[in-house]
């Protein structure tokens, strides 16, 4: 392990040499390796990719041209234009209910858009903002997809999973389906269901046995739950829609959603580049792929050693894990008592006395698309060398949230 870290070092930083921290790299070999796996693991059922784990447009196309993937899972309607008229995809889904009432008054003028686009909902509420954008007269026909709480209610009050959806019940799926086939202007025809507390949630969290046990308890019981609830959801809704897909799943549980009769493709995106948050599965770990440098600017004691930066937080719940991971040279650890700092990040461990000023550390992201807000551009590297340098979305001039 200590040698192919060693290694791994070495290629990065004779690849980059030539250029000034802070910046980002994604290596290609993991990458595809990744995107293989992934497709692996789906078993035949296709892998629509969740774009806000990437944010590049120029990885988006890559990974959309291995096999087994295909069709795009956008964050947001403006987002979901953009790609579509960048002839990046034409099925996008979007992930989350929009508002957006320049961007759906796009969609509604170009039938264009409107063949490619599909909005999620989960409430006639959007319905009906919808048409007071654009009457159903007065605009193509709008795709729709329900979103169907996946969340595991074992007893009264207990809720293991994130909010999300209203719709939790078959019966209140379909009763939404027969809601929208009585609207103009609508056409369902997807079904998705996000099982965050199995696909987003690592099972053997480092050092915490307990912890993971229960993790695992909680997974099996809300996995059968949800297999049978999904199913007589999906047959709910097709008594009122030719459903063209039902959508379900994350990087982690891949295989576990994909073994879902009823489901018929899976989302992944965040094992393209194998986040730290990862690295707590058993069942399947991606390779690291995208590292961001830091340089060292001050040795305050012999032990320690400090990089310019570094503070690079990852969204939700505010916890260790959401804190970048020194990586590079192995054995660095954040200082306890400051963690990773707006301007300044010290580091300790053995490593840390052997780094000189100048000297580069090398960081793995908590979360996967979230470096790309912090950088404009992506290094794409192959063996030690810079194959190309493309824009993330941020570096479109593009931020999307």
């Amino acid at each position: 392990m200590a040698i192919e870290s060693d290694k791994l070092r070495d290629r990065l930083d004779r690849a980059t040499a030539h250029l000034d921290p802070p910046y980002a790299v994604v290596d290609l070999t993991a990458f595809d390796a990744n995107s293989a796996a992934l497709a692996d693991r789906a078993a035949g059922k296709p892998l629509r990719l969740a774009s806000k784990s990437v944010r590049s447009r120029e990885l988006i196309g890559r990974a959309l041209a291995r096999p087994g993937w295909q069709g795009v899972m956008a964050f947001t309607l403006p987002e979901a234009i953009w790609l579509v008229r960048a002839g990046m995809s034409d099925d996008v889904l979007v992930a989350y209910p929009s508002a957006d009432r320049a961007a759906l008054a796009e969609l509604a003028a170009d039938p264009t858009l409107a063949a490619a686009i599909t909005l999620m909902i989960d409430g006639t509420g959007q319905l009906d903002f919808i048409d007071t954008v654009r009457a159903p007269g007065q605009r193509a026909e709008l795709r729709l997809c329900l979103d169907l709480d996946a969340s595991w209610r074992p007893l009264r009050g207990v809720h293991v999973g994130v909010r999300r959806s209203p719709v939790h019940s078959a019966r209140a799926a379909g009763a939404l389906a027969a809601t929208v086939a009585g609207r103009a202007g609508f056409r369902l025809v997807g079904l998705m269901s996000y099982e965050a507390q199995i696909a987003g949630l690592g099972d053997a969290p480092p050092g915490r046995t307990l912890l993971a046990g229960a993790i695992r308890l909680a997974q099996r019981g809300s996995y059968r739950e949800l297999l049978a609830r999904r199913g007589a959801a999906v047959a709910a809704v097709r008594e009122h829609a030719d459903l063209e897909f039902v959508n379900g799943g994350g990087t982690g549980s891949v295989a576990a959603t994909s073994a879902d009769p009823a489901v018929t493709e899976v989302t992944a995106g965040s094992g393209l580049y194998g986040p730290t948050l990862f690295d707590g599965y058993r069942a399947w770990r991606p390779t690291p792929a995208a590292f961001f440098a830091c340089a060292v600017v001050r040795r305050p004691t012999p032990e320690l050693a400090t990089v310019l930066g570094g503070g690079w937080i990852a969204s939700g719940q505010a916890a260790d894990s959401r804190l970048p991971r020194p990586w590079l040279p192995a054995g660095l650890k954040l200082v306890a008592t400051e963690g990773a700092g707006e301007v300044q990040t010290p580091l300790s461990g053995a490593a840390a006395a052997t780094l000189r000023v100048g000297d580069r550390v090398w960081f793995r992201h908590a979360k996967a698309g979230e470096l790309c807000e912090r950088v404009n551009e992506l290094h794409l590297v192959e063996g030690d060398a810079i194959v190309a340098t493309v824009p993330t979305y941020r570096g479109e001039g593009h931020a999307f949230l």
